[in-house]
């Protein structure tokens, strides 16, 4: 007999099947060998009774392969939160919670510790036969924990402590700006409870039948997986909050076994150009600044405050005037140590708005006219590599490039020669 649950003890099993599932696509059965096949049926369960609206399969003919789908635009809000509500907890977790809340119901009335205990032996417990047991040291751990989330307040009169429950917040009048934050913002996921809790949601995410009740937010592009890595986003902020320095798991698929590493968080860079979320953090061992995906981390642990937090925070600063990405130097001096490009581009009449989005997407760079139809855009990289995906958008108008990194520029020329023999569009010099 199977025991398989919706709720989850270890949500980082969940996030690395969903994020191989989706990105990827589901293998077989057969095919996933990472886990048991009891494992794997039990976790493709979970993900149905989360997404199934969005499940889809073909067969082959090694037999039926199953994969998810969604449409960003067709979806209000980013299913994935689902999965952050399948928490486990135990009997006793979850019947502690409500005696608790329901003793503190009035946030006017305060209890002390010992009044809150006699509450829950006279008024709960005594009702049942064999009554579940709460010593002092549980209760009072468990009403810290809800002080430190906010639930529940504590307060002082001389020497007794008290505790009550945190007033409710008031329902904003429009959801609209807690919609957008939802889908847009790190730790989105805080906006879609609280839309949740507001019945503001309808039912999978998915979009209302009628038009006027869509809302206001539509996204061409939505990157949905970084739902997933709230837990460790949440942690990754605590520990910048308070300069902290943590341990974490890197599961980088550049190498087979994962690496467990102290850095020191600095800062979260989301890229607009795939979604892609990355840490920015100190590694004391190389003694530099790196880029870690997020998507590759889990089990973030805070550790001791770091002096040097402060320092490296403005050192990030400073390079940041020299990053068109997430790519850097591997030396905490590298700020000196910077490649320069440039490039000229033709722009014709009535093309102006190539002119706006030079200075749009000029990121760290600086745009220059030189006469009526010729730009000249100039910028200092630590990896002037990352500018070549801009540069490729020019093709047809570029007049001259040049790179102190003659690699990057022989590989783009390179590139653009290749592709002026696929189309034959002839021998011309590039």
């Amino acid at each position: 007999m199977s025991s398989y649950s919706e709720l989850v003890k270890n949500f980082e099993r969940v996030r690395a099947y969903m994020r191989e599932f989706y990105l990827y696509g589901f293998k077989s059965r057969e095919e996933y060998d990472k886990k048991s096949a009891r494992s794997y049926d039990d976790e493709r369960r979970r993900m149905e009774s989360w997404l199934k609206d969005y499940m889809r399969f073909y067969r082959t003919p090694e037999g039926k392969s199953v994969f998810l789908s969604i449409d960003s635009r067709a979806v209000c809000h980013n299913p994935f939160y689902r999965a952050l509500e399948g928490k486990s907890f135990t009997d006793g977790d979850i019947t502690l919670h409500f005696i608790l809340f329901d003793i503190l119901h009035d946030p006017h009335t305060a209890h002390t510790l010992g009044e809150i205990l006699a509450l829950m032996g006279k008024d709960y417990l005594s009702s049942f036969e064999e009554p579940m047991v709460f010593d002092e040291s549980t209760v009072r751990k468990k009403l810290k924990e809800y002080c430190a989330e906010g639930l529940v307040l504590q307060e002082k009169r001389g020497k007794t402590v008290l505790y009550r429950r945190a007033p409710s917040l008031p329902s904003p009048p429009s959801f609209d700006a807690l919609s957008f934050f939802s889908e847009a913002s790190l730790l989105g996921a805080t906006g879609y409870f609280l839309l949740q809790k507001a019945g503001d949601l309808p039912e999978n995410g998915a979009k209302r039948g009628k038009e006027e009740d869509e809302g206001l937010f539509a996204f061409k592009h939505h990157y949905l997986a970084s739902a997933l890595d709230s837990d460790v986003e949440l942690a990754l902020l605590e520990a910048m909050q308070g300069g902290y320095a943590v341990t974490l798991t890197n599961h980088s698929r550049r190498q087979k076994d994962a690496a467990t590493l102290r850095v020191i968080p600095l800062r979260i860079f989301v890229s607009a150009q795939n979604g892609r979320h990355h840490l920015m953090a100190y590694h004391p061992k190389f003694n530099c600044i790196k880029s870690f995906r997020i998507d590759y981390l889990s089990k973030v642990k805070l550790e001791e405050p770091t002096p040097r937090f402060a320092e490296l925070k403005a050192l990030l600063d400073r390079m940041q005037k020299h990053l068109w990405g997430v790519s850097l130097s591997r030396t905490v001096n590298g700020i000196d140590k910077t490649e320069r490009a440039e490039f000229t581009v033709w722009i014709g009449d009535g093309e102006e708005y190539l002119i706006s989005r030079l200075h749009r997407e000029k990121r760290v760079g600086r745009v220059e006219q030189i006469d009526e139809h010729t730009y000249r855009f100039t910028v200092e990289l630590y990896d002037t590599g990352e500018l070549i995906p801009f540069l490729r958008t020019f093709i047809g108008r570029i007049l001259s490039v040049n790179c102190s990194n003659r690699e990057v520029e022989s590989r783009f020329l390179d590139d653009l020669k290749q592709t002026y023999a696929l189309y034959g569009i002839g021998k011309e010099d590039v």
